[in-house]
């Protein structure tokens, strides 16, 4: 817990007309020197010499062009650490776009009997006339797939073209307004615009809605250019400080806008605000000198639809830490429509698990997120009140994403609307504001290992099975591989059964769940294709059902007890494998 995180927190600015006006000038102030500074930067310029040019050229402070230039940065470099991947993502998906071409190459082909059917024989029956029509509409349907396959490669291959020669010579785009919004230009009536004035318009505006002010914890209120200060009934005021350019003629150097209530973080503003303190302290040379420290808070405002929104960004307070890995741990299974949670003791033994939907698909952002932040508190609450930390796997679902090409189109919309980042970010927050722990595991073999060891056992999901195979990861112990048959859960409802490999003692035990987990897969193939999946599962033993186990079967694998070993009363039923 030691350390804190930036949040940030929003509410709606209510001010005069006139003050409005300001903010608007302001921000088409602050688009026009970024435009320009990215196009300086680009060109080469000195970033020392493009500030004393740009201070007096524009009217604006040395904070305020300080400001301005961390947002450009920090858009440069986001697009810079962000490009490897999307090249690697490309290549990727250029990869299995090639495979899916291969395959509908193949099914496209018609056959010469087909060829003859299509091309209509006056002589030929009626069957073969039907024959020949269905034939030849497949092959036309399998011709006008690859033609869009063909070109979704092609567009493929120009991106990653595109990106390989920007990295390359280390060049950065960046469209200000941005691209669709400047795409739409070229089709006005299909975006809704009557004339090019009006789409114009809305560019400008676009371009002009949002400007940075720079905060610092060694400045007053942690912000020279805004400062905040509580009122009296608990509201904040700001004070924010004008460009020189948009001082008018009466010496308004500063607008008011009083009021502000945040419905999230006002109790956490008010701290930072109170965390400000002046230390008297000495120079190098002696001298004495009085040191402001304290909690930067920065400053973003927003033009929407509605009005102007603002932002207030500061660091959180440290809060004390309620978990202890000493009584356990909560371990999560992220999945792309829901979360599974299974909670363990100290010794790894698990005494919980639950399902929590979170089905993203077809929501608006919004909406997203409130589901996101809804699940992610409800853990957080569970940790505290358990005193136990959570721990989640270090996942990245770009290659999953990449995969979309060949995959199923409801799993492909489903991935794709899937906010991993953003769940895992929430998740954290939660628990920093519980004073839970979080910890981060490698999610190798975590649902294997979940199949194996702990689904069938526990009469839980593989999913569930795998959360608890997190948790246990988290508080470092270790998982066995059974020694002889795995009996793993089939979707079905029902089972599939394979034998484990030998061990080499010699290898890290990972190397064979890598092979454990090759046997499960062709397992769950060999029992789609014997047509078992679609059958109904056998009905549970009562003893089965007493414990809530989800497997059940009649074959008795090599592993179990002879009956001529057990008591005589004892039957083949109440022997629990």
């Amino acid at each position: 817990m030691s350390e804190c995180p930036i949040f940030t927190y929003q509410t709606r600015v209510v001010a005069p007309v006139k003050d409005l006006a300001l903010l608007d000038a302001y921000a088409a102030l602050y688009g026009k020197v970024e435009r320009s500074l990215f196009a300086a930067l680009k060109a080469g310029s000195n970033l020392n010499d493009l500030k004393r040019e740009y201070l007096p050229r524009f009217g604006i402070t040395a904070r305020q062009f300080n400001a301005i230039r961390v947002g450009l940065e920090g858009k440069i470099d986001s697009i810079k650490a962000r490009r490897p991947d999307l090249i690697a993502e490309l290549q990727s998906r250029i990869k299995r776009a090639i495979k899916t071409l291969d395959k509908l190459t193949k099914k496209s082909k018609p056959t010469g009997k087909s060829v003859g059917n299509t091309a209509g024989k006056t002589t030929c029956e009626a069957t073969g006339k039907a024959t020949g029509k269905a034939t030849g509409k497949t092959v036309v349907n399998a011709l006008g797939k690859l033609h869009q396959k063909k070109r979704r490669l092609h567009i493929l291959q120009t991106k990653l073209k595109a990106l390989k020669t920007d990295d390359k010579a280390d060049a950065v785009r960046l469209c200000f307004g941005s691209k669709r919004l400047f795409r739409a230009q070229f089709k006005l009536s299909a975006n809704g615009y009557a004339s090019h004035e009006d789409w114009k318009a809305d560019w400008h505006a676009a371009r002009a809605d949002q400007f940075f002010v720079l905060g610092s914890g060694d400045e007053s209120a942690g912000n020279q250019s805004c400062q905040a200060s509580v009122q009296g009934d608990g509201s904040l005021c700001l004070q924010l400080r004008l460009p020189n350019s948009l001082m008018g003629d009466n010496g308004c150097k500063a607008i008011t806008i009083s009021g502000l209530r945040f419905a999230y973080g006002q109790q956490a503003i008010l701290d930072a605000l109170a965390s400000s303190q002046r230390i008297n302290t000495t120079t190098k040379s002696g001298k004495p000198t009085v040191k402001r420290t304290g909690s930067a808070l920065s400053y973003r405002f927003v033009r929407d639809a509605k009005g102007w929104r603002v932002f207030v960004s500061c660091q959180a307070q440290p809060v004390q830490s309620v978990s202890n890995r000493a009584l356990g741990a909560i371990g999560i299974d992220i999945n792309a429509d829901h979360l599974a949670v299974s909670e363990v003791d100290r010794f790894g033994n698990s005494i919980g698990s639950q399902r929590i939907d979170l089905h993203t698909y077809g929501k608006s952002t919004a909406q997203a997120k409130a589901l996101i932040g809804d699940a992610a508190v409800s853990i957080a609450a569970q940790a505290k009140a358990a005193g136990k930390p959570v721990v989640i796997e270090k996942l990245d679902f770009s290659k999953k994403k990449a995969e979309l090409e060949s995959a199923e189109p409801k799993y492909a919309r489903m991935l794709s609307s899937f906010a991993c980042n953003k769940l895992i970010s929430s998740i954290k927050s939660a628990c920093f504001r519980a004073g839970v722990e979080v910890i981060e595991v490698n999610p190798a073999y975590t649902s294997v290992i979940g199949a194996v060891n702990h689904a069938q056992v526990q009469g839980i999901s593989v999913h569930m099975g795998a959360a608890t195979a997190v948790a246990r990861r988290g508080l470092g112990l270790s998982e066995r591989v059974p020694k002889r048959e795995v009996i793993a859960p089939a979707r079905s409802g029902g089972h599939v059964t394979f034998c484990v490999p030998v061990r080499n003692r010699h290898k890290h035990v990972w190397s064979q769940w890598a092979k454990v987990r090759t046997n499960l897969k062709a397992a769950h193939v060999a029992h789609v294709r014997s047509g078992l999946c679609k059958q109904r599962p056998a009905p549970l033993s009562p003893a089965m059902q007493a414990l809530g186990s989800i497997w059940s079967s009649v074959v008795r694998p090599r592993s179990a007890n002879r009956q001529e070993h057990c008591s005589p009363d004892v039957t083949f039923s109440d022997v629990l494998f």
